[in-house]
C-alpha cells in the first residue's frame, strides 16, 4: 500500500511540474480526439456491418492510404511486398514490362516507358491510358491489382489495350515478360560527340557517368568536340545521385538545395573541384517525362552556363520524398522538402524550360499527344512562384528550323530528331569552350531561347 501510495504522490507531482496548456491548444486537442473517435466508429461499423467480411489489415492498410493520398500524389505508404520492390528498382533490377505508371480517375495512366525494355520496344508512349489486360478491363480496380496482373514469370505474354489521345481507335500490344536489368546509363560516340544516356537514377548512376566519360574519351583518342546529356523520359530516383551526376560536369558551385517546413531547414550541396567532362560543351536533353532527379541535374547545369537545355519543357516535380522505415518489412513514403535550382528556382509545376525548344519531329503523333506532368496530378504541392506558361505550350507559330515530317525525316535516315539536332549542334561548334558554346547556340536560336536560367547561382 505504501509503494501504491508513493506512486500515486509522484505522479501527482510531475504533473503539477507541467506548465499549464493554453485553450487553443486544448481545443485543438479535443477536436482531434473527436475525429479519431469518428474513425473508430466509422471503423467497428464496417467491420459488422459492411456486406462482405473484412479483415482489420485491409481495412487500417485502406486508411492510411487514404490519409497519404489526401496529402500529395508521392506521399504512400508501403507495405511488405511495395517496399521490397522499392528497394529492388532502386538497386537496379526488378520484374516486369518497363512501365512507370500512375492511376488517373481509376485509369492506368503510363508516365514513361523504361529505355530498352518491353514497353519501350513497343512503341508505348507517356499519355497512354491501359484500359484492359488480357482482355479484362482493369477501369475502376486499383493501380496495385493492374500492376500485379502486368508481371509474372519471364517469358510469358500480356495483352494491353491502349487508348492513345490523338487517334480514333484503341489498339492492343502484346508484350514478353522478362526479368529487367536497368543499366542507368548508356553510352556511344557519333560524329566524335559523346552522348550520355542516362535512364534512370539509382546506386550506379553516379558512378556509370563517370565511367562513360572515361570511356567517351578513350572511343574518340582523346577529347570529344562536346557531350550530350540525355535524359528525356527519366523519371528520377535518388537524390545524392543526381548530386553525383552534376558534380561530375561542374567544378565549384550550388548543386542543389533542399527547403523543410520551417525556414532554417535547409540543406544544399556543392559541387567539388574537377570536371570529367574537361569544360566542354555540354547539351541536355529533356522531355515531358524528364522528372525529379533528371531535373535536378538538368537545373544545375542550366544555372551554372555549364550546358544548354534542348526539348520539350520537363515534368515538374520540385518534391523530395523520403522513406521512413516503420517495420522491417514495411516504410513511410513521405514528401518532406522542396528542392531548388542553384539560383534558386523551384521547379515544381512549371518543370525546366529548355534554352531552345525542339520538338520530337520523328514522333508522328507528337502533336497531338498530350503531356502528363505534375500540375496535371491531383492534390499536387503548389508552387508560390507559379507562372503561366500557357502561351509558351501553346505556341504555334512555325519555325522553318522544324518544318520536315516523320516521313520525310526517316528517308534521311533521322529515326531520333532532338537527338539528331543536338549532335549536328556541338559538331558544328567544333569543341569551343562551353561559355562560347551556349552563347553561339543560343544567339543561332533567333529568339527562341525562353527566360529563367537565373543567375550563376555561386559559383
Amino acid at each position: 500500500m505504501a509503494r501504491l501510495l508513493l506512486r500515486s504522490a509522484l505522479l501527482v507531482s510531475a504533473v503539477a511540474l507541467v506548465p499549464t496548456v493554453t485553450s487553443a491548444l486544448a481545443a485543438a486537442d479535443a477536436e482531434t480526439f473527436r475525429e479519431m473517435d469518428q474513425f473508430m466508429s466509422v471503423f467497428d461499423r464496417v467491420r459488422s456491418e459492411y456486406v462482405d467480411k473484412v479483415d482489420d489489415k485491409t481495412l487500417i492498410k485502406g486508411a492510411i492510404d487514404g490519409m497519404l493520398a489526401s496529402l500529395d500524389p508521392h506521399s504512400s505508404y508501403l507495405d511488405s511486398r511495395d517496399y521490397q520492390n522499392l528497394r529492388t528498382q532502386t538497386d537496379g533490377a526488378y520484374g516486369g514490362l518497363g512501365l512507370t505508371v500512375s492511376m488517373e480517375d481509376g485509369a492506368v495512366k503510363i508516365i514513361a516507358p523504361t529505355e530498352d525494355t518491353p514497353a519501350y520496344k513497343a512503341g508505348l508512349k507517356s499519355g497512354d491510358y491501359i484500359t484492359h489486360l488480357d482482355g479484362k478491363l482493369i477501369y475502376g480496380g486499383t493501380l496495385d491489382e493492374a500492376v500485379d496482373q502486368m508481371r509474372g514469370k519471364p517469358g510469358t505474354q500480356v495483352k494491353l489495350t491502349i487508348v492513345r489521345p490523338g487517334r480514333d481507335k484503341p489498339f492492343d500490344v502484346t508484350l514478353t515478360r522478362e526479368v529487367i536489368t536497368l543499366k542507368p546509363v548508356k553510352w556511344e560516340v557519333k560524329d566524335k560527340v559523346g552522348i550520355v544516356n542516362i535512364n534512370t537514377f539509382n546506386k550506379q548512376t553516379g558512378e556509370a557517368v563517370r565511367a562513360a566519360l572515361v570511356s567517351i574519351d578513350k572511343a574518340v583518342g582523346g577529347q570529344p568536340l562536346g557531350y550530350v546529356v540525355d535524359l528525356r523520359s527519366n523519371p528520377g530516383g535518388l537524390l545524392d545521385q543526381a548530386i553525383e551526376v552534376s558534380d561530375a560536369f561542374l567544378d565549384r558551385g550550388e548543386i542543389v538545395s533542399q527547403r523543410g517546413r520551417e525556414k532554417s531547414d535547409i540543406e544544399r550541396w556543392y559541387a567539388r573541384p574537377g570536371d570529367f567532362a574537361h569544360g566542354l560543351p555540354v547539351i541536355v536533353l529533356i522531355d515531358a517525362g524528364s522528372a525529379s532527379a533528371a531535373e535536378i541535374v538538368a537545373g544545375a547545369l542550366q544555372d551554372h552556363r555549364r550546358g544548354l537545355v534542348m526539348g520539350e519543357r520537363s515534368f515538374g516535380k520540385g518534391s523530395v520524398q523520403t522513406l521512413l522505415p516503420l517495420t522491417e518489412d514495411t516504410a513511410l513514403r513521405l514528401t518532406t522538402a522542396r528542392y531548388f535550382t542553384p539560383s534558386g528556382r523551384s521547379v515544381q509545376e512549371g518543370g525546366i524550360q529548355p534554352d531552345i525548344r525542339v520538338p520530337q519531329l520523328t514522333d508522328p503523333d507528337y502533336k497531338d499527344r498530350p503531356r502528363l506532368r505534375e500540375a496535371d496530378l491531383r492534390r499536387h504541392l503548389i508552387n508560390e512562384a507559379k507562372l503561366d506558361e500557357s502561351v509558351l505550350e501553346d505556341d504555334t507559330k512555325a519555325d522553318p528550323r522544324f518544318q520536315l515530317t516523320a516521313t520525310q525525316l526517316e528517308k534521311q535516315g533521322v529515326s531520333d530528331f532532338q537527338l539528331d539536332y543536338a549532335v549536328k549542334t556541338l559538331a558544328r561548334l567544333g569543341g569551343a569552350p562551353a561559355t562560347t558554346a551556349a552563347a553561339t547556340t543560343s544567339a543561332a536560336a533567333k529568339g527562341t531561347v525562353t527566360a529563367g536560367a537565373g543567375p550563376k547561382g555561386g559559383r
